[in-house]
């Protein structure tokens, strides 16, 4: 089962994906065009050019799942733009993307904040 944690890196693909692609087809991409290596435990998230299904890619350290969620209607609207071919989330903004929310409004706390040593 997948199953993402705060711990986790997320990373984008912000241009479409060939969604006739399976699993060797995307950690292809995720070396070339993404540069970054599919056995690491990242998230990878591709969506199709249309933009209605989006494909999750993961290596769990006996092997990859794959996950695909088509949207019965409708098209993601808030898929992240960059001038990079990936763009970093957090796990909770993934969560937001998946839902059809847009991860750029989230109200979370920062990941890091420095302890002030106030008395």
């Amino acid at each position: 089962m997948i199953q993402i944690t705060l711990q986790m890196r997320v990373l984008v693909a912000v241009a479409p994906t060939d969604f006739r692609r399976g699993i060797d087809g995307l950690a292809r991409q995720c070396r070339v065009a993404l540069r970054s290596d599919p056995f690491s435990g990242t998230v990878f998230a591709f969506c199709n050019r249309r933009r209605t299904a989006v494909k999750l890619l993961v290596c769990d350290g006996q092997g990859f799942w794959l996950c695909q969620k088509r949207l019965s209607s409708g098209r993601s609207r808030h898929w992240p733009a960059s001038g990079d071919a990936a763009a970093a989330l957090q796990a909770h903004e993934l969560q937001v993307l998946l839902r059809g929310g847009d991860p750029t409004r989230t109200a979370a706390a920062p990941e890091w904040r420095p302890v002030s040593a106030s008395a």
